[in-house]
């Protein structure tokens, strides 16, 4: 039997709509079963590469119901739906920017993230510009200036790097993707099986 983990693992890229509204009750699932929740942001794109797979937007048939589905969503949480025009752009800057928060402020990283789904979905920002991601930070009290210094810095860089490696060599292929316990659930259309399965202690 896998061992258990107090942990819930949280991968993601910045620009999924998926995570975004992962993002909205991971939280709530994992207190309700005493657990924490480990946020990882990684690049899709890499993995999209290494399995071949497209963005959704980009996919024929696919990619309309998505774009339905994800106005749904919105509904169905209350929250607004409105990325920007030049939605999926890659998210490194702020992919960058949390890992260095998470570093030296760790209580700011899972805040700074929030924000930037909620600029990036909900305010229509364009987060892929190290500015706004800098601006964020700033709202939490973390200098700007630090922000657009930190992810211009080669460890900072290879930590991303070494993160989406780490999510393609244990099988991550998707945004969002959790992990509890070992067991892996890919979509935020599986976050109602993991509740169960914690719920339960798996089956």
């Amino acid at each position: 039997m896998t061992q258990q983990s107090p942990t819930i693992e949280f991968w993601f890229d910045f620009s999924s709509p998926y995570a975004f509204f992962a993002s909205l009750s991971i939280e709530e699932i994992a207190a309700r079963h005493r657990r924490s929740v480990q946020w990882r942001p990684f690049m899709l794109g890499v993995l999209f590469k290494a399995t071949g797979m497209m963005s959704l937007t980009q996919t024929p048939l696919r990619g309309d119901y998505a774009k339905h589905d994800w106005l749904r969503l919105a509904r169905r949480a209350g929250v607004v739906f409105n990325p920007p025009e030049s939605h999926p752009a890659t998210q490194l800057p702020a992919s960058r920017a949390f890992y260095w928060i998470e570093s030296k402020r760790p209580e700011l990283a899972v805040p700074f993230a929030k924000r930037v789904f909620q600029s990036y979905f909900s305010a229509g920002h364009d987060t892929a510009q190290p500015d706004r991601v800098a601006a964020i930070a700033s709202d939490l009290g973390i200098a700007a200036t630090a922000v657009i210094e930190a992810i211009a810095l080669p460890a900072v860089k290879e930590e991303v790097r070494a993160r989406t490696d780490e999510a393609l060599r244990r099988g991550i292929f998707g945004s969002p993707f959790f992990v509890v316990d070992g067991e892996p659930f890919w979509g935020h259309d599986r976050l109602t099986m993991l509740d169960e399965w914690l719920q339960r202690g798996g089956w």
